[in-house]
């Protein structure tokens, strides 16, 4: 990993990626460009914040989809810091919640360094011309989703497809920092720790 960490700032343009998916397939950032908003988020199979709010994740991904907005999701933790993250157990993870979104395996964790990604769940929406909108955490309290009172994820896109500038475009992701290979299993960039 490079000694400098940037997490993308509003205004930035997705990094490209080429990664395998649990369908089979290898996606690249061009395969969803006939999406009028993506979704990129950085989550995985393990973590309790994303096991606590992905049913609300899934909400939002469904009621967003008539408006052409595409959800993928990146798991880009170290196999060797948490098994249960492996390419393999996503396939499991997905075949038994089905969840409305492409799910890609980031082995190099590449792509997660390129995004800057914090934690998991960590959110990016871009608007139509790939333009970064918002970026943080998808709900306020993403480990037990019935005590939410704020959905920013809702909110960011609800005014992105009535052409409403967002109104809160960053928030601080919540949740368990990406499992870094050959870190210490809570390791963080100090640079990059918080985005407000």
């Amino acid at each position: 990993m490079a000694d400098t960490f940037r997490t993308l700032t509003l205004g930035d343009t997705p990094p490209a990626f080429s990664l395998p998916a649990i369908d089979g397939k290898t996606y690249s950032l061009n395969d969803f460009s006939d999406a009028k908003a993506l979704v990129i988020f950085f989550t995985c199979n393990h973590c309790p914040y994303v096991i606590g709010s992905n049913e609300e994740t899934r909400k939002t991904a469904d009621k967003f989809k008539a408006h052409g907005v595409q959800f993928v999701g990146i798991n880009s933790n170290s196999v060797n810091t948490k098994p249960e993250d492996s390419f393999e157990h996503m396939v499991t993870h997905m075949q038994e919640h089905n969840y409305p979104w492409v799910y890609l395996h980031d082995e190099s964790q590449d792509v997660a360094f390129a995004y800057g990604a914090l934690r998991t769940p960590h959110f990016y929406i871009f608007d139509e011309s790939r333009k970064l909108v918002y970026t943080g955490r998808g709900i306020d309290t993403p480990r037990d989703s019935s005590k939410m009172t704020v959905n920013d994820l809702d909110n960011a896109l609800t005014e992105l497809v009535n052409g409403q500038p967002i109104s809160v475009p960053l928030t601080n992701p919540i949740g368990c920092n990406v499992k870094w290979e050959g870190r210490d299993a809570h390791w963080m960039p100090a640079e990059a720790c918080d985005l407000v």
